[in-house]
């Protein structure tokens, strides 16, 4: 089946739309016509040539997804042409050591790590195989994915929120919930007011935090952040100083969601003894963290996390259900709606800043 695409061809250069060819759904596998993909950090990584999974060109980007089920291959059982679906970024085996655990996000089957770098032949460029960002390339009309990864949503669920729930939101959510495990009452403080950090400070907001304080260098994101929820913000300076003047001590709970060197050690003083600090956002592989060890040895933990370490047959419906009894703001992340053509303008504003979140639709 033909369909057009959003290509990455050249790393620092525009994303060229093009037909290319998508393969019809094989054994275990879905083709799902997308309807709506959001624009993340993730995305802008890989047309820098800085992400670790795009190497050889040409690649579809996208991966922020949601969609209708347009065909199934031989084996498919739980969902069915016409259903509505958000996309996972993951499909958990179930059968490795990690799944086995309950740790879905880490699962390392054959192929969710195929997928990762890229996914099975399913798309062509001229001829050529075009790989497709986490193994699904949502900047396109269609995709083929596996069965795993398809998660139902309500048909009435419009999709340009559901996708959202796809990366940023389970990331930044999921951050809270599933990895610090923030308690009611607790403090929080959130460095990064992004796409990804707004969903942080939901998060917050639903784990009952009583303080939520939101630092960012752009003032617009500052305005976002309290309208999500923060209950304070502040240009970060002197952030342990900045954040002792707010809580004494420091806060229970401190999110990095910035993926800037130097940024997670100031995050990581501004915690109390016993507190926890949460990287979110990816420093560029290879830079060292310093951190001053007496503030380890006063019990402070320091966590990374993937995805929000979600499971997605878990995590994604419950977000959902949590949208639909208005405790989770998706229609506010949504800055702009712009066509397929339109994708290096929606490029261009995630990279100034000057949007929460872009979502192309189709």
């Amino acid at each position: 089946m033909l369909m057009r695409a959003a290509v990455l061809t050249a790393f620092d250069a525009p994303l060229e739309v093009r037909d290319v060819e998508i393969a019809d759904p094989g054994p275990g596998e879905v083709r799902v016509q997308i309807k709506a993909s959001g624009v993340c950090g993730s995305d802008l990584k890989a047309i820098d040539g800085k992400s670790p999974v795009v190497s050889r060109l040409p690649f579809i980007l996208g991966h922020e997804s949601a969609g209708v089920v347009e065909s199934t291959g031989p084996g498919v059982t739980g969902v069915a042409p016409g259903d509505h679906v958000i996309v996972a970024m993951n499909g958990p085996c179930g059968k490795c050591r990690s799944c086995g655990a309950g740790r879905f996000h880490l699962c390392s089957g054959r192929a969710r790590m195929t997928a990762v770098m890229g996914g099975p032949p399913r798309a062509t460029l001229d001829g050529e195989q075009a790989r497709r960002f986490i193994g699904i390339g949502s900047f396109a009309e269609y995709t083929v994915v596996a069965e795993a990864m398809c998660v139902k949503i309500a048909p009435d669920a419009p999709f340009d929120a559901m996708c959202l729930l796809a990366c940023g939101v389970v990331t930044g959510v999921g951050a809270v919930l599933n990895v610090a495990r923030v308690t009611p009452g607790s403090s929080v403080l959130v460095v990064g007011c992004g796409g990804v950090g707004l969903n942080v400070i939901q998060g917050a907001v639903l784990a009952g935090a009583t303080t939520i304080i939101a630092a960012d260098v752009a003032e617009p994101k500052l305005k976002l952040a309290e309208r999500f929820g923060a209950t304070h913000t502040l240009t970060p300076a002197d952030l342990p100083a900045q954040v002792g003047e707010l809580v004494n001590g420091g806060v229970d709970y401190a999110f990095d969601v910035t993926g800037v060197p130097g940024v997670l050690a100031r995050t990581f003083a501004a915690t109390r003894s016993g507190g926890a600090t949460v990287m979110v956002g990816s420093p560029p592989a290879g830079r060292p963290i310093e951190l001053d060890p007496a503030l380890l040895f006063a019990s402070r933990r320091l966590m990374g996390t993937q995805g929000g370490d979600a499971a997605p047959h878990r995590d994604l419906p419950m977000l959902a259900d949590q949208y639909r009894r208005g405790r989770l703001d998706l229609n506010g992340l949504i800055t702009e709606r712009l066509p397929l053509d339109q994708i290096n303008d929606a490029i261009t504003h995630t990279k100034q800043g000057t949007v929460a979140r872009s979502v192309i639709v189709f």
